[in-house]
C-alpha cells in the first residue's frame, strides 16, 4: 500500500479513538457470563447494530441443534460483511463475547466499563471485548479514510469460547460460514499483548476418572472399600510419577509464558462420598470422581497422552486391591501451529513494526482458543491471534486493558486488512 493510504488510515484510527473506548465500555457493561451464557442476544445485537451503522451487511446465526442453544440461554452469533470489488481475498476478524464468571477480589464494578488512568476496567475487557472493538473500528477506520478494498472483510462476534466455542466459531465452521475456499485469512484479537502474534496453542484434554468402591458403615470401614482412598492413590501416583516427567518434555513451539512450554496437568475438581453440606452420613464412599485438565504438546500427540493415563491407572490397579475405575473423555483439542511464513503473519508483522516501531514476537498460547475451529473444522491454516490486552490479566479480578494498546491494536489490524485484502487503485 502507498504511504499516503497508510497515513490516512492511521489518522482515521486516531480520530476514532474515543469511539473505540466508548464501544469497549459498552460491551463490558453487558454481563455475558458463561456459564450459563447470559445476555448473549443483547451483546450480539449491540455488535450487529454498530456494524450495521457502519454500512456493513449483518447476519445472525443461532446455533440450531447444539445442546447449549436453549430458550433460556440462546446461542446467537453475529457476522458483519463489507464486500470489496471482488469477493476474495476475504479477511475474517473473529472475537468471542462470552466472559468467565466474576470471581472474588474486585475493587470496582466488574461490569461498569470504568475508564480510569488510561485503562478500561471490567470482566472480559481484556479477554476479549477490547479485541472485538478493535476489530470493528479497524474496518470502520478504513471506510472513514475513504479507502476502497479489493477483497472483502468480515467481523464476527461469537459465543462460548470459554467453554469450547462449539456453538460459536465452531458452529460458523460447521455451517460453512467460515471455510477454506471462502475465507482466506482469519485474525482472532485475543489478548496476547500488542506486539505479539500468536501462531497457535497447546493441545487440551479434559477427562474424568471415577473410582468405584464398596459402601459400608462408617464405623466398620474394614467391611467396605473407599473410592476416595483409591482416588488418593491415583492422585499420589500422578504427583510422584507422572508430573515430574513433564519437566523433560519441552515443546519447540514458542508457547508463553516459558513455563507453559512444558506439558501440564491440573486437577480441576474431586467429588466423592456424601454431598457437601448434607447431614453427616456414616458411610464408606463407594464412588469418587476427579476431573482433569491435561495440556499436551504438539510433539506428544493425543493418543500417546491418553495412553499414558490409561497405563498409569492400570498400574495402580495392579498394586491396590479391589481398585476399579472408569475414564471418560470430556473434550479433546489437538494442538495447532500456523506456519511462520503465512500471509497473515507477514501482514501483522509489517503492521506492528510500522505502528510500534519494533519487531513482532511470534508466540503460542498456553490455552486453546477458537483457532482450533478455524484450523480443524474450517480447514484454514492462515489464522493467528493478535489483539490488545495483557495475557496474564485474563480472568483476573480488576481485569483491564490499556487504551494505548487498544488504539495501537486497532491501527495494526486496519493496516493488516489493507495488506491482506488489497487496496483499490493504490
Amino acid at each position: 500500500m502507498s504511504a499516503r493510504t497508510r497515513d490516512r488510515v492511521i489518522d482515521a484510527v486516531g480520530e476514532l479513538a474515543d469511539e473505540v473506548v466508548d464501544f469497549t465500555s459498552e460491551l463490558v457493561r453487558i454481563p455475558t457470563v458463561n456459564p450459563p451464557g447470559e445476555h448473549y442476544v443483547d451483546c450480539a445485537r449491540a455488535i450487529g447494530d454498530r456494524l450495521a451503522s457502519f454500512g456493513m451487511e449483518v447476519e445472525y446465526h443461532e446455533a440450531e441443534g447444539r445442546p447449549e442453544h436453549t430458550r433460556e440461554h440462546p446461542r446467537v452469533n453475529v457476522v458483519g460483511t463489507r464486500e470489496g470489488s471482488r469477493p476474495n481475498p476475504r479477511v475474517h476478524l473473529n472475537g468471542h463475547f462470552d466472559v468467565v464468571p466474576v470471581g472474588d477480589g474486585w475493587t470496582l464494578d466488574p461490569f461498569g466499563g470504568e475508564v480510569r488512568d488510561g485503562k478500561i476496567y471490567g470482566r472480559g475487557v481484556c479477554d476479549m471485548k477490547a479485541g472485538i472493538a478493535a476489530a470493528v473500528y479497524a474496518v470502520e477506520a478504513i471506510r472513514r479514510a475513504g479507502v476502497k478494498l479489493v477483497g472483502s472483510v468480515e467481523v464476527s462476534g461469537t459465543v462460548d469460547e470459554e467453554s469450547g466455542g462449539y456453538a460459536g466459531m465452531g458452529y460458523l465452521a460447521d455451517i460453512g460460514r467460515v471455510a477454506r475456499g471462502r475465507t482466506d485469512a482469519v485474525i482472532i484479537p485475543e489478548p496476547l499483548n500488542v506486539d505479539r502474534i500468536c501462531i497457535g496453542h497447546r493441545g487440551t484434554w479434559w477427562f474424568e476418572v471415577t473410582t468405584h468402591g464398596h459402601i459400608a458403615h462408617g464405623s466398620m470401614p474394614f467391611l467396605g472399600t473407599s473410592a476416595i482412598e483409591h482416588m488418593g492413590a491415583v492422585l499420589e501416583t500422578i504427583r510422584t510419577d507422572l508430573i515430574p516427567s513433564f519437566q523433560k518434555r519441552r515443546t519447540e513451539v514458542p508457547v508463553v509464558p516459558d513455563a507453559a512450554r512444558y506439558a501440564t496437568l491440573n486437577v480441576n475438581a474431586v467429588h466423592g462420598g456424601q454431598p457437601a453440606g448434607d447431614v453427616q452420613s456414616p458411610c464408606v464412599a463407594d464412588r469418587c470422581t476427579a476431573t482433569f485438565d491435561r495440556r499436551f504438546l504438539l510433539e506428544e500427540g493425543f493418543e500417546a497422552t491418553r495412553q499414558e493415563i490409561v497405563d498409569l491407572l492400570d498400574e495402580v490397579a495392579g498394586r491396590v486391591p479391589d481398585f476399579r475405575y472408569a475414564m471418560k473423555d470430556l473434550m479433546i483439542i489437538e494442538p495447532v501451529r500456523t506456519p511462520d511464513d503465512a500471509s497473515v503473519v507477514g501482514a501483522l508483522g509489517s503492521a506492528i513494526a510500522g505502528v510500534l516501531g519494533r519487531e513482532a514476537e511470534l508466540v503460542a498460547s498456553p490455552g486453546s482458543y477458537d483457532h482450533k475451529h478455524v484450523y480443524r473444522k474450517a480447514g484454514i491454516d492462515n489464522c493467528v491471534a493478535y489483539g490488545p490486552g495483557i495475557l496474564e490479566l485474563a480472568h483476573q479480578p480488576d481485569e483491564w486493558c490499556s487504551i494505548d494498546d487498544l488504539v495501537n491494536a486497532t491501527r495494526v489490524l486496519a493496516l493488516s486488512i489493507l495488506d491482506l485484502a488489497g487496496v483499490e487503485g493504490d
